[in-house]
């Protein structure tokens, strides 16, 4: 089996803040990417544990965030992509997709970090079913034909996964404690809105999600689960917040027959009004 395993900083055991950890002007970014390459390392033990013969590792965090020089020696890194979705995901090379260090979407309840692409999202949806950056890319693997196995980060984001993938093996390395959604907050507020989480130990999260990742392929050898698709037609509502400079605003896209091309096209925002249904409460 040969697994795609897309990666993310903010749902990392121990990724306390966004501003300390999470940018190369971080105090602790060094500490950051060892941290999340340990849990990578941990997921493609396991992942070789149980029969997997390829693992492409993808930095799929923003300023980057894996440390080549700690890598697993049997997967292959990449950074970097000449086109964006589905970044370089292809049925003729990956048999499944895996997610480590992946955060809730934006306005989750009792999430760590909680964003969608960054913290100016609201929400995007898809044919009514509101994703995330998990989501979005399950979506296209969905499309490609490829399943969605294997996905860590934290409790709830661990929930949304198995809720939009029924049957993928979700780990999750800490909890939120933020019972409010932030739905109401400007861009600014709403980056330091679910700092707040109780983590395990990194040595105890690197240990759940080896096992979880090995069971991932293991059931995936026998049992049918991981696929993802919507009916088309598709469209794609995403809704922003406001800023000091901007309201509130929303863009509308649709394509005929694919999520990836969907997923291609340009924003094209328009201010939102408080009556507006896409203004949520």
């Amino acid at each position: 089996m040969r697994i795609y395993l897309m990666t993310d900083m903010e749902g990392v055991c121990g990724m306390v803040n966004f501003e300390d950890w999470c940018t190369p002007q971080s105090r602790y970014y060094e500490k950051g990417k060892a941290l999340l390459t340990q849990e990578v390392n941990a997921a493609i033990e396991g992942f070789l544990a149980a029969g997997a013969t390829a693992i492409t590792v993808s930095d799929g965090h923003g300023h980057g965030a894996i440390d080549g020089g700690l890598l697993h020696p049997r997967a292959e890194l990449m950074r970097g992509w000449p086109e964006s979705w589905p970044f370089f995901l292809d049925p003729a090379r990956h048999d499944a997709v895996a997610w480590v260090g992946q955060h809730a979407k934006a306005g989750t309840c009792f999430a760590h970090l909680a964003h969608t692409q960054s913290f100016g999202y609201r929400d995007e949806a898809v044919n009514g079913v509101s994703v995330g950056e998990f989501g979005q890319f399950a979506l296209c693997a969905g499309e490609l034909g490829i399943r969605c196995i294997f996905a860590s980060g934290d409790q709830a984001f661990s929930e949304e996964a198995r809720a939009l993938v029924p049957g993928i093996e979700a780990v999750a390395v800490k909890r939120g404690t933020q019972s409010d959604p932030g739905h109401h907050l400007p861009e600014s507020a709403y980056s330091r809105h679910n700092i707040h989480a109780i983590h395990l130990s990194p040595e105890e999260a690197r240990k759940r999600i080896r096992q979880g990742a090995e069971q991932a392929v293991r059931r995936a050898r026998g049992e049918t689960f991981g696929a993802l698709r919507l009916t088309a037609p598709y469209s794609r509502v995403t809704v922003l917040r406001g800023t000091a400079e901007l309201p509130p605003r929303a863009s509308r896209n649709t394509h005929p027959d694919s999520i990836i091309q969907l997923f291609r096209q340009p924003f094209v925002f328009q201010p939102i009004r408080a009556c507006d249904p896409l203004a949520l409460a």
